[in-house]
């Protein structure tokens, strides 16, 4: 039986079309380009930065689900569910800062990294997510 998946894969793979190889392709190389110059720090603003002479300067998206934000956001958040932000980034500014944050980070981080890799420099993912900022931001309005 596994030979016969061994034999079957080749076929598909070649069947496969030609603009979504190339399309892989871009996106792979568009992803390295951004590895390569990035810094390790790039992408990420820690709780413990989010001050009040800060805080009113920043775009927050809570890429949570509608009834997680429902029961609880940063005040003044927009949501924009993480696999989404691709599609909705013309309703994110471009002029400062724009800061996702799910629970605790590892949802909003992938959308961040796609956004950024799309060339929105200037969105970061809060990093430990809403749970850290519950827990050590500095300012939390009411």
């Amino acid at each position: 039986m596994k030979a016969a998946a061994w034999l079957i894969l080749p076929l598909t793979l070649a069947a496969a079309p030609l603009h979504a190889v190339a399309a892989d392709d871009a996106a792979v190389e568009a992803m390295q380009e951004y590895l390569e110059f990035a810094e390790a720090t790039a992408g990420v603003i820690l709780p413990e930065q989010l001050t009040e002479d800060v805080f009113s300067e920043i775009f927050f998206v809570d890429a949570r689900d509608p009834s997680q934000f429902e029961e609880q956001t940063i005040p003044g958040a927009v949501n924009i569910e993480w696999r989404q932000v691709l599609a909705r980034r013309s309703e994110l500014p471009r002029d400062r800062k724009v800061v996702l944050f799910c629970n605790t980070g590892a949802r909003s981080a992938q959308a961040t990294f796609a956004l950024r890799v799309a060339g929105m420099g200037n969105v970061v993912v809060l990093q430990s997510g809403i749970e850290g900022w519950l827990e050590s931001a500095p300012y939390k309005p009411e």
